[in-house]
């Protein structure tokens, strides 16, 4: 095993958006077996530095590859995309007169103590969130590095939101 491997090569898995994540999560597993710090106890001080480093090594792999939207910065960081997350924050109008529609329509809903109508905001968003996430997947299959940076970007926005909902909805079962 390389610890310079990129993460894809790691599990050995195609770098892809479209993963399996029942092979991501076997592989990692398969690694853990190999490399937990806790097969490493009566080692030396060496081998159980580098257990801790394959382990840590695995579990960041492991993290950024199961979920969709580190998946994607990952594959856009690969290949030479910054997605510019912190300095680059212009969206487009429409955009972000429907993020100030959904943030409005959340908030109006967690002081109403509305529950159902969180659920329905959460599934709507989580559903809007799915074919986006297809339509990157797409992007991704014709090397469309920019248009997948702009949609990664939006994505974050609807992440985000999605927290959002998850939250009042968590605070209204309080």
């Amino acid at each position: 095993m390389d610890l310079t491997a990129d993460f894809f090569s790691l599990f050995e898995l195609p770098k892809s958006f479209r993963i399996s994540l029942s092979e991501l999560d076997s592989r990692y597993r398969d690694i853990q077996a190999q490399v937990h710090p806790d097969r490493f106890v009566s080692a030396g001080d060496a081998e159980r530095r580098l257990s801790m480093q394959w382990a840590t090594h695995a579990n960041e792999a492991y993290q950024t590859l199961k979920k969709p939207l580190e998946r994607a910065k990952y594959l856009l960081h690969q290949a030479g995309h910054d997605i510019q997350a912190e300095n680059n924050t212009a969206m487009p109008v429409d955009f972000l007169m429907e993020q100030m529609e959904w943030r409005e329509a959340v908030m109006d809903a967690r002081s109403g103590g509305d529950h159902h109508e969180l659920e329905h905001l959460h599934n709507r968003l989580r559903g809007d969130i799915n074919a986006r996430y297809d339509e990157l997947a797409d992007l991704f299959d014709q090397d469309d590095h920019s248009a997948a940076t702009e949609l990664v970007r939006r994505l974050m926005f609807l992440e985000k939101l999605l927290y959002e909902i998850d939250d009042a909805l968590a605070s209204l079962e309080e």
